[in-house]
């Protein structure tokens, strides 16, 4: 099991619609409004890296409003 927290930047205007549909993400354990140069942050599970990188590319990134993600990875 491979465990990240992606660091997502969006379109600001369409934040709290953005933070509630990445919370209907299988695989998004939680995902939580920032301030700072994030604007958003999902704590994501998945299998192994392979799968990481489609939750991340074909599902976080196709959420409207997503312009950009960093994907930290972490070690349990």
């Amino acid at each position: 099991m491979i465990e990240a927290y992606v660091l997502i930047q969006t379109d600001i205007k369409k934040l709290p619609l953005i933070v509630e549909e990445l919370r209907k993400i299988h695989g998004v354990a939680g995902a939580h409004v920032l301030a700072g140069p994030y604007d958003a942050i999902a704590h994501v599970g998945a299998k192994d890296f392979d799968s990481l990188g489609k939750l991340v590319v074909g599902k976080i990134q196709a959420v409207d409003g997503v312009t950009r993600t960093l994907t930290c990875p972490v070690h349990l």
